[in-house]
């Protein structure tokens, strides 16, 4: 991308300063931490649910669209059947195997 030194500067130092910044809040906060208090588990669950949409989200989407929408899969209809019954299977698959997770 195109952009200007200074845009360039601020996201990579903003990109390598994420991961030390979060590593030193849970240290910070390791010690006031209860992990089976209502608020912690509300804010486990909710950080879960925000992550397993993004990733729903992305799969749905950036990655599948792009394939379900391929010339080659729209001029076929059992392509297209081919593909659902294969998403459908795989999700499935994904949602079993979180079961015991």
């Amino acid at each position: 991308a195109e952009y200007k030194f200074l845009k360039k500067a601020i996201m990579a130092f903003f990109f390598a300063v994420t991961t030390p910044f979060g590593i030193a809040l849970g240290i910070a906060l390791s010690s006031t931490y209860e992990e089976n208090s209502p608020r912690a588990l509300i804010t486990v669950g909710l950080l879960n649910a925000s992550s397993a949409g993004l990733l729903i989200y992305m799969a749905l989407v950036d990655l599948l669209a792009a394939d379900f929408m391929g010339d080659k899969l729209q001029g076929s209809v059992k392509l297209q059947i081919k593909s659902y019954m294969a998403v459908l299977l795989g999700a499935g698959g994904m949602s079993l195997m979180a079961k015991w997770a």
